[in-house]
């Protein structure tokens, strides 16, 4: 099944909001060449830091490319300082936000009950849910990476296919082998590909063939010189890139390589 490749850009905790816009004013001409395909034929996402989401929505507007938040908290308004609720990043145009990233998971305790209490706020709305899913090298090594992604996966598979949102539609899947993020380490193409195969196996089974329509994204030290051999691979519909993004040259190269893969593809 043909699914819209989308290319989503973390910046975690780097780029002021000058910064910001002064990346898209580089990125823009970068991208120029297949401009016209960027929200119909490939999709493109960047999640800034919070205070970068205003000015860079207004230098990205007009090019396709969507914003994303980095996190959301669950409940719609409240005291809790230093959060941020769903419906303030709708005012500022947000389309997607990525919930599950192992750095929420593993730096700041985010478990699983609080990932599900995001995507059930998240599919009440319109925003795409970006679920971020991998294992450790611990759990790699003692292979436990089916465990891994049952417990990460069954139940927001469960809360989606109970929804009224059309699944592929609602989430995104990020594979996100967390012994890879950040430590130059890279999975290889062959455990890249067996894990999103586990992933599609799940979609599948909870969802259904709407499971077909669920896009999938590899992430993890995804660079220019790696981008081709893992965004050739079956059920790899796009990537999550974090460090890479940061440089408008290197992110417009992921870019364009994901695009002729996926155009090889169809």
């Amino acid at each position: 099944m043909k699914r819209v490749p989308l290319v989503v850009a973390n910046w975690k905790m780097n780029h002021t909001a000058r910064a910001a816009a002064e990346f898209a004013a580089g990125l823009r001409p970068l991208l120029a060449p297949f401009a016209g395909e960027i929200g119909t034929r490939l999709e493109l996402a960047i999640a800034p830091a919070f205070p970068a989401l205003d000015r860079l929505g207004k230098a990205l507007a007009g090019s396709g490319i969507t914003l994303a938040a980095q996190n959301v908290h669950e409940d719609e308004s409240g005291a809790f300082t230093g959060e941020v609720s769903l419906p303030m990043l709708t005012d500022l145009g947000c389309r997607s936000v990525l919930i599950g990233h192992s750095e929420r998971r593993q730096l700041f305790g985010e478990g699983d009950d609080r990932i599900l209490a995001k995507l059930e706020r998240l599919l009440a709305s319109e925003v795409v849910a970006i679920l971020c899913v991998g294992e450790t090298l611990a759990e790699r090594e003692g292979g436990r990476l089916e465990s891994v992604l049952a417990r990460q996966l069954d139940e927001p598979i469960r809360r989606v296919a109970a929804s009224a949102r059309p699944p592929g539609q609602a989430l995104v899947v990020a594979y996100e082998p967390v012994w890879a993020i950040g430590t130059g380490r890279v999975a290889t193409p062959d455990l890249a590909r067996a894990a999103h195969a586990e992933i599609r196996r799940r979609l599948v089974a909870g969802l259904g063939p709407e499971g077909e329509r669920v896009r999938i994204l590899y992430g993890g030290s995804l660079k220019p010189a790696n981008a081709r051999s893992l965004l050739e691979q079956p059920d790899v519909d796009g990537a999550l890139v974090g460090g890479a993004s940061l440089d408008p040259v290197d992110f417009s190269s992921i870019v364009s390589i994901c695009r002729e893969t996926q155009l090889e593809r169809s």
